[in-house]
């Protein structure tokens, strides 16, 4: 009977300590990092800090997360933007490999600024590549977002002519993406409703506004969720 009491007691004292340890595992905090790479529309021109796309991501990807984890977001991009900026960017701020996911978002300032389209089919591949560098060298921590098309603006004022650029730079990076199995998040179609809801637009009548963005978010969200919490 001894014998049989001190089997269940230390039976039920490695139960006690097992789930003790599973509990600590379940709550001990996480240090997460996020690297927003891009232009004007990852800066979020126009909007408040806390408005952009990477900070509202950020903090929707936070209310899923334990309370106590971190959550670092660090952003590379400037208004004015080519892929050659972007490219010299990374390369003299030279931030770590160990980023939990990578957005990009680049491209539309090759096109607004009448840049060849070689250009972009050499040096976005080059930046995609970079973006998995600084994603543990993990193509499945990084997203790339869509070009969103300004001709729906009153500044793009419907242009086809822009709309059609935006389509070719959008495909090329699409159909990278497809080939390479990179999450790709099409944007697009949201801000072709620029002209029909201005709330879209940020009162610089170019950009993307906090709602626009906000809306950038549903798309990306589950994507990122899965690749920050995986």
């Amino acid at each position: 009977m001894k014998h049989l009491i001190k089997i269940l007691f230390t039976f039920f004292a490695v139960l006690f300590l097992l789930g003790c340890s599973s509990e600590n595992a379940v709550t001990q905090p996480k240090n997460y990092k996020y690297l927003a790479l891009g232009d004007s529309y990852t800066i979020g021109q126009s909007v408040c800090e806390t408005c952009r796309f990477p900070v509202q991501l950020k903090d929707s990807i936070a209310k899923y997360l334990n309370p106590n984890d971190t959550f670092l977001v660090r952003i590379i991009a400037q208004t004015g933007w080519k892929t050659t900026d972007l490219k010299l960017a990374v390369a003299a701020e030279s931030p770590p490999t160990d980023y939990d996911l990578v957005t990009l978002l680049i491209g539309v300032n090759n096109q607004f600024q009448n840049k060849p389209f070689s250009l972009y089919e050499q040096e976005f591949p080059e930046l995609v590549n970079t973006a998995i560098q600084k994603a543990k060298g993990d193509k499945n921590n990084v997203i790339v977002v869509s070009i969103p098309d300004y001709a729906f603006t009153p500044f793009g004022q419907g242009s086809s002519t822009i709309s059609e650029g935006i389509f070719q730079y959008n495909e090329f990076a699409k159909n990278y993406c497809l080939v390479n199995d990179i999450t790709f998040v099409n944007i697009t179609d949201i801000t072709r409703q620029g002209l029909l809801e201005p709330e879209l637009v940020a009162s610089d009548g170019l950009h993307p506004s906090t709602i626009a963005y906000s809306k950038f978010i549903e798309r990306i969200l589950p994507e990122a969720r899965v690749k920050m919490t995986d």
